[in-house]
């Protein structure tokens, strides 16, 4: 019997509080409380007393409770905005994802165990304790040292017998009621509010229905010893249909970690992009956009200065219109901008923005400029005598641009080992060893990614001896002094990549010492430069492209299979002293470092002819 609105008897006379769910919240209501129901119709919970005057106390917090619950709900279908639809790239991905979940939790318990053996050894042992007998086929007093006991893998055998049968009968029958837990947590996990009487609801269910049954037949596959491997579980990417160019730069950018350099290269294309169309679906994109993009860039300042520091795209290019003499960006710096919109565009289609039905064409394809042929030129022997004449290395006068000690050891370094800035930032102090058969001083590159470090190229990953010049000049007591902060201290710590942007800082610092400071004006000459002349050298002292292309980390664009060697395997081919051979007889006819101050008082020296 009702006493006051929200208020009701029981049977016994006990008060509750009750308040009827909206409709259009009422599956939200129903996901806010982790409820087995599909909707939600009714929030009801108990007050505790038969007394009218005691129950009108306790329902105002419940019912408060009541209010967050709804909040909660609203807030939900805020994020998850219903969908009547989903593409057929949607639903590939989330049943790829429910097949990947099933296989990485199989092999976690081959692994770890499922967690009942030390409970079931525990109870045995209380058993024991106690004097009562029990018996038992399976092995008690000792946990396994690693993956499933005997006894989890007679259970786990068992279940597998009863859940394949099932789910492939109801794979026969159709029947997505099977898996209609994994369903909802898909579309939890995707972030998607799918109407659960459509069309689209059906074909994910038999999708996900499938990818189970495919997935309990490969644990059986495992069982008989089979190595069936894992897919790799990346991070969900939330898209709609329809999606829009900036949605599509986040899917892209969480799907997979990737450069910094490269996320913020591509993010400001976007922007720019954005700034002169607007945040156009990417289904809405036409060559025509792509076409005033692309003149847009063109009449970009080389220069920005001031104001145009933080102008947008329209402002930049309405100052280039109005200032023709001024110098404008060149025709490789617009097509990296057009590749990055093509990358990201091309990634929003192939990942489900642009619905199944709808025709699409690439429209920046074909859009990109014929570029001049600009190569980076090497140093030459004037240039670099001029370089380390420079009270940067002659008296160790470091400007704050330098970064420190990297302003003088990366030059070096790319003179003597001819790797790239990147590289030399991401190297440890452990990277730096001595071959324990050779006392060979090594340099290694390989990839890191959890710390930042990343290569160009596969090919990128090898080891480089250190040349003996670098030795005299105190390198490898640099390396040392760094050792005491740890053997996984960064060697550069001012241009690490946990230093945010410092890299790039730096890159552009030396290109203006250069300039301003040494005064090597031809543009094509560069902190690159250095690498190029290491490969000049290089030729110089060994025949062997395999060797050459190994040491420098690149590819000679034949088939050579010097391509395909890694650090190890380069020393397991050539030899740590072949290697050494090839880097210690590098040198730059006319070259003097005799007053070179790298590292504290280093032996005089000239480099041999």
């Amino acid at each position: 019997m009702r006493a006051l609105m929200g208020l009701i008897k029981d049977r016994h006379g006990t008060y509750y509080a009750q308040r009827k769910v909206p409709q259009r919240l009422q599956e939200a209501v129903a996901r806010v409380l982790n409820s087995d129901k599909p909707r939600q119709v009714f929030l009801k919970k108990s007050l505790g007393t038969k007394v009218l005057k005691e129950a009108n106390v306790a329902a105002t917090h419940v019912l408060g409770d009541f209010n967050r619950t709804l909040a909660s709900a609203e807030a939900l279908l805020k994020e998850r905005p219903s969908v009547a639809a989903l593409t057929d790239a949607q639903i590939k991905r989330m049943s790829e994802r429910c097949y990947a979940l099933l296989m990485a939790s199989d092999e976690e318990e081959r692994q770890e165990g499922t967690g009942s053996e030390p409970i079931f050894q525990s109870v045995a042992e209380q058993l024991t304790a106690a004097g009562v007998e029990f018996d038992t086929p399976f092995k008690v007093g000792e946990l396994p040292e690693a993956g499933l006991s005997d006894r989890e893998v007679l259970k786990r055998t068992h279940a597998l017998s009863e859940d394949l049968p099932d789910a492939m009968a109801a794979l026969a029958k159709g029947d997505v009621t099977h898996v209609r837990l994994d369903v909802e947590e898909l579309l939890e996990e995707f972030q998607l509010n799918l109407d659960r009487k459509s069309q689209s609801y059906r074909r994910l269910g038999m999708a996900v229905l499938a990818a189970r049954v495919r997935g309990l037949k490969d644990v059986q596959q495992r069982d008989a010893g089979e190595p069936i491997p894992t897919p790799q579980l990346g991070e969900v990417v939330t898209l709609s249909a329809s999606g829009t160019l900036r949605e599509a730069f986040e899917g892209w950018k969480k799907e997979r970690d990737r450069p910094e350099g490269t996320v913020h290269e591509y993010g400001r294309a976007v922007e720019m992009f954005v700034q002169l169309h607007g945040n156009l679906a990417v289904l809405e994109l036409r060559r025509s956009h792509a076409r005033a993009y692309r003149e847009a860039l063109q009449l970009v300042p080389k220069t920005r200065r001031g104001a145009l520091l933080k102008a947008s795209l329209p402002e930049l290019s309405e100052y280039g219109r109005e200032h023709p003499t001024v110098p404008k960006v060149s025709s490789g710096t617009v097509n990296k901008q057009l590749g990055a919109l093509q990358a990201i565009a091309g990634w929003g289609h192939h990942h489900g923005l642009v619905p199944d039905d709808v025709p699409w064409a690439d429209p920046f394809s074909e859009m990109r400029l014929e570029e001049e042929q600009s190569e980076r030129e090497p140093f030459d022997a004037r240039d670099l005598q001029t370089i380390f004449d420079a009270p940067l290395f002659t008296e160790h006068k470091l400007p704050t641009g330098a970064k420190g000690d990297a302003g003088v050891w990366l030059p070096l370094l790319a003179l003597f080992a001819g790797a790239r800035q990147a590289e030399y930032a991401g190297l440890r102090v452990s990277d730096i060893r001595v071959d324990e058969e050779t006392s060979v001083a090594l340099m290694w590159f390989a990839k890191d990614t959890k710390a930042g470090r990343r290569l160009k190229t596969k090919t990128s990953e090898r080891v480089v001896p250190v040349h003996p010049l670098l030795v005299t000049l105190g390198f490898l007591k640099y390396v040392e002094a760094r050792r005491k902060e740890g053997e996984k201290a960064w060697l550069f710590p001012t241009v690490a990549p946990d230093q945010k942007g410092s890299l790039s800082a730096w890159s552009k610092w030396w290109g203006r010492y250069l300039r301003n400071h040494v005064g090597i004006n031809d543009q094509n000459k560069v902190y690159h430069s250095f690498r190029h002349g290491f490969q000049d050298a290089l030729r110089r002292t060994t025949p062997d492209e395999e060797l050459r292309d190994a040491l420098t980390g690149r590819s000679s664009g034949n088939k050579s299979v010097g391509r395909t060697y890694g650090a190890k395997a380069m020393l397991q081919r050539w030899g740590a002293p072949a290697l050494k051979r090839a880097v210690d007889d590098i040198s730059y006819p006319g070259l003097d470092v005799s007053r070179v101050q790298a590292f504290g008082r280093v032996r005089r020296t000239r480099d041999i002819a």
